[in-house]
């Protein structure tokens, strides 16, 4: 896969297209560098205005919205538009960020924009490490507060909008651990959760939300739901802090030195939805080994719990949580971003009633 980028710009404009490499539409980067290269342009990225039809997220003609020229014609407003997305969205963004950080912004390189979050590369003056600068919507507010509680990685600065400064990380995002690593995630997220265990009250006052709760149309076709989280509570495991969205990429840095990053899923509910997300695309083999491991160390310190037992009645709801998830993220984003979430919520449905009791 890969992309034919269109950008319009805020003055009218509408730039000859080109190619790119990288499918996945929220990667700007690549983008900013050939406008910059072909039309001797610096712009920012703010949204996409249309994709492919059929394309989930990925490759294919995608148009955006890019800052450029020096007239912008005034545009509606869309209610469920972030700030990052909105003409000036990312100047004043950044001169938050200068403000907060006390020094100069050498240079600001923007790699991600979507609904989810923006993502600024910031070299600082005097600093020899970058910094990183995200902006994420209302329904990841919590995100900041989290961080403070963890203490990794490092929260620098919050601001309004859902602006954050993040210490630089050494590293790279872990989408391709091997078991090791795997096995040391798990020790990671455990450690992580059997301190937030003891501090509920806390969290819930930093605002961590509980687990979403099934819409409507989502619940209806899982009566057996409650049934199974009731069951999967006798299983011994506590509440703790759930990272949501615990995939190998949202890991960062190196087998040896590791961080979990991109919290703005977290909730508070039970462990397993973390492990069931970082197994699930493994093979048998190697899931049935890591869970095993999670399933020694929830042993160890709730002796009598039956973790894999817990696991195993979660399986639907996972997917079920996972479809309300993105149900949430259709209703808080505008039309033209839906595209990246639009098959999501039935393909989710489907597999926990593939998964349900009796099927």
């Amino acid at each position: 896969m890969s992309r034919e980028v269109t950008l319009v710009l805020t003055d009218g404009r509408v730039l000859p297209s080109f190619h790119v490499e990288l499918p996945w539409w929220q990667e700007v980067a690549e983008i900013i560098a050939a406008a910059k290269a072909r039309f001797g342009l610096d712009l920012a990225i703010l949204r996409i205005l249309s994709t492919e039809p059929g394309r989930p997220n990925g490759g294919g003609q995608v148009t955006y919205l890019a800052q450029g020229g020096e007239t912008p014609i005034p545009e509606d407003d869309h209610p469920l538009r972030p700030d990052y997305a909105k003409q000036g969205g990312p100047a004043r963004t950044l001169a938050w960020a200068q403000q907060a950080l006390g020094k100069r912004i050498v240079n600001a390189e923007q790699k991600r924009t979507w609904n989810l979050s923006a993502i600024w590369k910031l070299e600082v003056e005097g600093e020899a490490e970058p910094v990183w600068l995200k902006q994420v919507p209302h329904f990841f507010a919590h995100e900041p507060s989290v961080l403070r509680y963890l203490g990794q990685p490092v929260l620098i600065a919050a601001g309004p909008e859902g602006r954050q400064l993040i210490a630089n990380l050494p590293g790279t995002d872990l989408y391709q651990a091997d078991f090791p690593t795997l096995i040391a995630i798990v020790k990671d997220i455990v450690h992580i959760q059997l301190r937030a265990a003891a501090d509920l009250p806390r969290l819930r006052s930093l605002g961590v939300p509980p687990m979403i709760s099934l819409p409507p149309a989502i619940s209806s076709s899982a009566p057996w739901a409650a049934t199974l989280a009731a069951r999967a509570a006798a299983c011994g495991l506590p509440e703790t802090l759930v990272h949501g969205d615990l995939h190998p990429g949202n890991v960062f840095g190196t087998a040896e030195q590791r961080t979990i990053i991109d919290w703005g899923d977290s909730f508070i509910g039970h462990p397993a939805f973390d492990i069931i997300r970082l197994t699930e695309r493994l093979m048998p083999a190697d899931a049935a080994a890591v869970i095993a491991y999670w399933s020694e160390l929830w042993r160890n310190a709730y002796p009598g719990s039956d973790p894999i037992q817990a696991i195993e009645l979660l399986r639907p709801l996972a997917a079920l949580r996972m479809a309300a998830v993105y149900q949430m993220f259709l209703d808080n984003i505008e039309p033209s971003e839906r595209p990246y979430h639009d098959g999501d919520v039935a393909s989710y449905v489907d597999i926990a009633q593939r998964m349900a009791p009796g099927e």
